[in-house]
């Protein structure tokens, strides 16, 4: 028994070290970055983008912090659970980690200019264009290359991490646990799924720590991401990854035993929205489970309600305030995809659905 309580204490200084140095390191950029926003709005205060007051108070730094410790809590007591392993560090070169600040400090300044001249269309020309919808072809976030190239692929996890104070990672783990529950008894081996919209390969990179026999597809609409999913999973048998739209997914019929949207659904057009849903509900056996992680809607964290409409004023989301009004429910089950659980996780919500057998 003592040797069970040091090692259980001896885990729980590591996971509160490195996690806790990941919420110092990604709150600190954020200081610094709000800082030279702020020197920059003054040096253009004519141009500086107008922010309409929210109808309800926005949480202040402390709290933000405080909910953050929250959902830290909730992820070691998964991990202690046996729902998924302890996280390590993502990115183990410190190199490539104090080369990856630099840049995110030295875009800075450009994403200021896009906020404050409305640009969001820089993107059009890039290769490829042909072949992806025009609603995909912008700056969201008003970041450099939209999601068209490496450098927006090898700097896009900071930005979302200095975002949420280093919260983004222990988020998106919260998927973890209805993977758990859907995959309990069964052989990884005879199962199939698929990450559609994996961006850079996070929770790909999650599902493969905790099903090492899983076959996983890593399906994105770039190809830049992609290659960061394949460069930060790493090569694997059962690693599928794969370009293609969620709107007209390259799978079959009823080919998945699971499937996960990590932030897609508020980057979406409705009507695209609509043919998404239609099309994961198409590739999901019957029985099959659905996980969408997105971003809280109103009413799921009523503190939280003024950051909701603060949110897409800061940044490029053309489709944001149609999702916070899109009803997830009934957007599936026309599809035959039953909502069957929903939780909050500090910014984000967890929709499990199951596919009607």
């Amino acid at each position: 028994m003592a040797s069970v309580s040091i090692d259980d204490w001896a885990n729980g200084m590591r996971y509160a070290a490195v996690q806790g140095a990941r919420v110092a390191w990604y709150t600190g950029h954020g200081l610094a970055m709000r800082r030279m926003l702020k020197s920059i709005a003054a040096k253009h205060p004519q141009a500086a983008p107008r922010v309409a007051p929210p109808s309800t108070p926005v949480p202040d730094l402390p709290r933000l912090l405080r909910d953050v410790g929250k959902l830290m809590a909730r992820d070691y007591a998964n991990v202690r659970a046996g729902l998924y392993p302890m996280p390590d560090p993502e990115e183990a070169d410190l190199g490539r980690v104090l080369a990856t600040s630099r840049a995110f400090f030295a875009d800075v300044p450009e994403v200021a200019r896009r906020r404050r001249e409305g640009a969001s269309q820089e993107v059009g020309g890039k290769r490829g264009e042909g072949n992806r919808p025009r609603y995909y072809m912008q700056n969201f976030h008003f970041q450099s290359g939209g999601w068209m190239s490496e450098e927006s692929a090898r700097l896009y996890d900071m930005q979302v991490e200095v975002l949420f104070n280093g919260a983004a990672s222990a988020m998106r783990r919260q998927a973890l646990v209805p993977v758990a529950q859907a995959l309990k008894g069964r052989d990884q081996r005879e199962l199939l799924a698929a990450d559609i919209a994996c961006g850079t390969g996070r929770f790909v990179g999650d599902l493969r720590g905790a099903y090492p026999r899983l076959p996983v597809i890593a399906l994105d609409l770039s190809e830049e991401y992609v290659g960061e999913t394949r460069r930060h999973v790493g090569r694997a048998a059962t690693l599928r990854p794969m370009v293609g739209k969620a709107e007209a997914l390259p799978l079959s019929d009823a080919s998945l035993d699971l499937a996960s949207a990590i932030y897609l659904f508020h980057e979406l057009p409705p009507k695209v929205r609509r043919q998404v849903a239609g099309e994961i509900a198409r590739v999901v056996k019957p029985g099959g489970t659905f996980i969408l992680v997105d971003s809280l809607q109103p009413g799921d964290a009523p503190d939280y309600d003024g950051l909701l409409e603060v949110f897409p004023q800061l940044f490029h989301e053309p489709y944001y305030n149609g999702y916070l009004k899109e009803d997830l429910a009934r957007l599936f089950a026309p599809h035959g995809l039953v909502a069957e659980k929903v939780e909050t996780a500090f910014f984000s919500k967890i929709v499990t659905f199951r596919r009607a057998a």
